[in-house]
This record gives structure tokens, sequence and C-alpha cells, in this order.
């Protein structure tokens, strides 16, 4: 089991930045991508960024270059620098941590923290 828990959401300006923070916790060892997704009233869950235990990264268009994923395997806390923002940046952000199992692999989500990008 892996439990994760998003934080650093919030109201921000048109412009502005923010950082949001991922706690990982349980049986995190066995964790291999993890990423960050968002979901818009009305819209389906999209992927944002995701990252490798190795570090490889790889960003939807929307983010590339306004985005930074990194994790710090140290303290089990992935991160999301989000910087530009812009209006249709306001959604949930998720937290999702994939789990490889003999079958497939297992997802996990934490509960979401919600960015309002305010124009």
């Amino acid at each position: 089991q892996v439990q994760l828990v998003e934080s650093g959401g919030g109201l921000v300006q048109a412009g502005g930045s923010l950082r949001l923070s991922c706690a990982a916790s349980g049986n995190i060892f066995s964790t291999n991508v993890m990423g960050w997704y968002r979901q818009a009233p009305g819209k389906q869950r999209d992927k944002v960024a995701a990252i490798t235990s190795g570090g490889s990264t790889n960003y939807a268009d929307s983010a590339k270059g306004r985005f930074t994923i990194s994790r710090d395997n140290t303290k089990n806390t992935m991160y999301l620098q989000m910087n530009s923002l812009r209006p249709e940046d306001t959604a949930v952000y998720y937290c999702a941590a994939d789990q490889p199992m003999t079958w497939g692999v297992r997802r996990y989500w934490g509960q979401g923290t919600q960015v309002t990008v305010a124009s």
C-alpha cells in the first residue's frame, strides 16, 4: 500500500507561481513512476508531468517550459513547481504513484489539491 498526500495548492494571480508537494508513505520502494495529474470541472483528468525513480521526466505540452517536476527520494516527496500560471491551469491537481505488480501496474492517487488562477 502507498499513501499520498498533496499540499501547496491555493489561489494565485495569473503569471504567479505555486509549488505543489506530494508526500508518500507506505510501501514506496516498490513505486517507479510518479506523476501529477489535473482535472478541471467537467473535464477528464489529464497528466501534467511524470518522473521515474531515476529522475527521467516528461511533460504535457501545456506544462513544458512552465512547470518542473522533481522528487526527493530521501524525503519520499515529489514536487511540481508551476510558474507563469494561467487561468486555464485552474484545476484540482492529483499526485499519482505507479506500483509494478505481477499482473501489471497499480496506480495510487492522492486526495487532490485545488489550484485556482485568477485573471
